[in-house]
């Protein structure tokens, strides 16, 4: 597998799985959902640390700052997916800034 498809596929699971863990968080916390919500929630935190771990970047902190643009493209899926509620113009301008910039971070030619 290439590694620009790899690294998109590890990124976006581990936005969902973070998306997930914290949103069982927010669903505990805001929406008064059983304290249970906290098991799979931090489940899929831990997923989500371990997921990172995958990407191809040479550094953590490379990885980590790629892997921004693609969790807030992610949010804005969930809001709206999960939500219901659709983004709106600056929304989407921001998460294709995001997406512009993760792709520069992650995709650039880089000497060894």
């Amino acid at each position: 597998m290439p590694i620009q498809l790899s690294a998109l596929i590890v990124y976006a699971l581990a936005a969902l799985a973070e998306i997930a863990g914290c949103f069982a968080f927010w669903a505990w916390a805001r929406n008064g959902q059983p304290i249970w919500w906290l098991v799979p929630g931090l489940a899929a935190l831990a997923l989500f640390a371990w997921l990172l771990t995958l990407a191809p970047a040479g550094q953590a902190g490379r990885a980590y700052a790629a892997y921004g643009g693609i969790y807030i493209a992610a949010s804005l899926l969930w809001l709206w997916l999960a939500e219901g509620k659709r983004p709106d113009l600056w929304d989407l301008s921001g998460g294709a800034l995001a997406i512009a910039a993760a792709a520069i971070i992650l995709f650039a030619p880089r000497g060894a």
